[in-house]
């Protein structure tokens, strides 16, 4: 039974493909269209996940789409009316795309699937939460479960809690919009100059800089907890029929402070402000997972929904020691939908059973890879320089003596990963023992703001010396953060607060990359690297051979590995610095 989850048409579109339950493949269409959360529906992933499994679209059963649209116009709808005459511009230019398109979603998902094949498989609408929870629970290492998702919104819900066991998947409470964690946090990401769904993780990047300062002003005056851990935000303060701003004048007043433009430079308050926003989504975090504790008793907690990228507040609720593991989906925002629809039906509307697999995520690499003879053409084409290093052996070396000397390195080997998070297949790696290295990669190849922290990968059997985290506990997807004990100075990796965003590579989930750890631990003594994705600031993950050369000749980067084949920027010509390879390329 093939299954094809879809989520497209608001942000982060992607596909996922199931056969008889099991993961075949995944992929966000902005790594082929080369658009950042690129909205439009997947035709590209689709086209892949068919190609990765070897059949046409009719062979599909079902077609399974992560939400339900006409709940989601119902709330869009209520909420103008309830503001009305505010938000009217956010109105009148919302409800064109409604009308001519987003109401008529059978037809226009059914329409854009006809250019597969001329009868498409019956379609399915999941919901926002349940896709979610599906996403956690199911691709997850455990029979039972407590599972929180906690979000933006999705058709209604804001955040949801539910129980899993087996196959099934009950729901337990709901807290609905306009009471949301995940917009709570991004008025403040507006507020302080980021893009809101995408800058996120930044303004939780920059919040160790200050001081929790205004945490009680924020308690006080916008966001309300009840004692079952349910929360309720001041809409005083908040318009979230405001397409640009999110918050009205009366916030602005209360902080004092105008809005931070893109161009402005940080000071103090930004950055007390962000540290003031991130500890009361901590506190708002760790009371949600209080209570479903209480309603479920259970040991193990599943998390998804865009809040769940927060690794800090995941960090702060492993210590908390509530649970006795935690497992967050790794797409865990928007793309993870298509997977969870998928398994919801499969679960839920097939009645299927669930045979358990401790790695049901396959280490989140769900993309495509590329063969080196595909690769060794494209070089050859290019007239590029380069070595074919059939050993793995040798070529984990050499990488490693490459990193030891201070070179930066761009992996490209494998399939992509699925989700937000490089992990060793579409990665930038470095030496994080080098005190300059943070600096190098954040500025001459990210091309980033230079506060940016960069995650440590590490051997699972190391990491309990070189930071406070136990090898029996999982952290495969780099979505928590602990403290770094003074083992060794490891500079490029720890953050001004001490922590760091740990990978802990385990070789039965990602062995590739941990034989090429083991390779430097050998070398240097040291079991961890620098892991970065690969990508500059505002661009997706690489995906294909092309990208990755054209990343590569296009920045500081000293190094690049395609598979078996390196190339050392020494070695190119320098002509080959001064062309745009991707756009060169674009017919092939």
């Amino acid at each position: 039974m093939y299954i094809l989850g879809l989520s497209c048409f608001y942000h982060d579109s992607s596909a996922a493909l199931l056969l008889n339950g099991v993961i075949v493949a995944a992929a966000e269409e902005e790594r082929f269209t080369r658009k950042k959360h690129d909205q439009s529906f997947p035709m590209q992933s689709i086209e892949f996940c068919l190609s990765i499994a070897g059949i046409t679209l009719d062979q599909v059963d079902a077609v399974v789409f992560y939400d339900k649209p006409l709940l989601k116009f119902d709330r869009l709808l209520e909420t103008y009316f309830a503001r009305a005459p505010f938000g009217l511009r956010s109105f009148l230019k919302a409800m064109p795309l409604w009308l001519k398109e987003k109401i008529y979603f059978k037809k226009l998902i059914r329409d854009s699937l006809k250019k597969f094949c001329i009868k498409a498989p019956p379609l399915y609408f999941s919901e926002h939460h349940l896709s979610h929870a599906a996403s956690a629970f199911y691709a997850s290492p455990y029979d039972e479960a407590a599972v929180l998702c906690i979000d933006g919104v999705g058709e209604w819900a804001t955040t949801s809690g539910w129980q899993g066991k087996g196959a099934e998947l009950k729901p337990l409470f709901e807290i609905q919009f306009p009471h949301s964690l995940g917009l709570f946090y991004s008025a403040f990401t507006g507020f302080l100059g980021f893009q809101v769904n995408s800058g996120e993780y930044k303004m939780m990047g920059l919040a160790p800089y200050g001081k929790a300062i205004y945490t009680d002003l924020i308690l006080e005056n916008l966001i309300y907890f009840n004692t079952d851990g349910s929360f309720q935000l001041n809409l005083d303060y908040f318009d979230f029929t405001n397409d640009s701003e999110m918050i009205t004048e009366k916030f602005v007043n209360l902080f004092k402070n105008p809005r931070k433009e893109e161009a402005d430079q940080f000071n103090q308050f930004h950055k007390d402000l962000a540290a003031s926003v991130q500890a009361v989504t901590e506190m708002a975090v760790l009371k949600l997972a209080r209570q479903i504790k209480f309603l479920t008793g259970l040991d193990y907690l599943t998390l998804s929904g865009g809040v769940a990228l927060n690794c800090v507040a995941n960090g702060k609720l492993k210590e908390s020691g509530l649970f006795k593991n935690i497992w967050v989906q790794p797409a865990a925002g928007d793309s993870g939908g298509a997977l969870g629809a998928a398994l919801a039906f499969y679960y839920l509307e097939k009645k299927s059973q669930r045979i358990i697999d401790p790695n049901a995520q396959h280490g989140s690499l769900l993309g495509p890879c590329f063969k080196s003879e595909h690769i060794k053409m494209l070089l050859d084409q290019m007239g590029v320089v380069y070595h074919d290093i059939i050993n793995e052996e040798v070529l984990n070396d050499l990488i490693s003596d490459e990193v030891i000397k201070g070179s930066v390195i761009g992996l490209f080997q494998g399939r992509m990963e699925f989700g937000p998070r490089a992990l060793g297949s579409r990665s930038i790696i470095g030496d994080p023992r080098i005190p300059k290295m943070q600096s190098i990669m954040n500025l001459a190849i990210k091309k980033r703001e230079s506060f940016r922290p960069f995650a440590p990968a590490i051997l699972k059997e190391e990491v309990s010396k070189y930071f406070n985290w136990d090898e029996s506990t999982p952290s495969p997807y780099m979505l928590f953060t602990t403290q770094v004990k003074i083992t060794m100075p490891l500079p490029a990796i720890t953050h001004v607060d001490g922590s760091a965003r740990i990978q802990v590579v385990d070789e039965k989930i990602h062995p590739r990359f941990h034989r090429l750890l083991k390779a430097f631990y050998k070398k240097s003594g040291c079991p961890v690297l620098i892991n970065t994705s690969f990508n500059v600031r505002g661009e997706p993950i690489v995906a294909r051979p092309l990208e990755a050369v054209n990343c590569f000749m296009t920045t500081g980067m000293d190094v690049l590995v395609m598979e078996n084949f390196l190339l050392r920027k020494e070695e190119q010509k320098p002509e080959m610095f001064n062309i745009d390879w991707v756009s060169a390329y674009a017919k092939d």
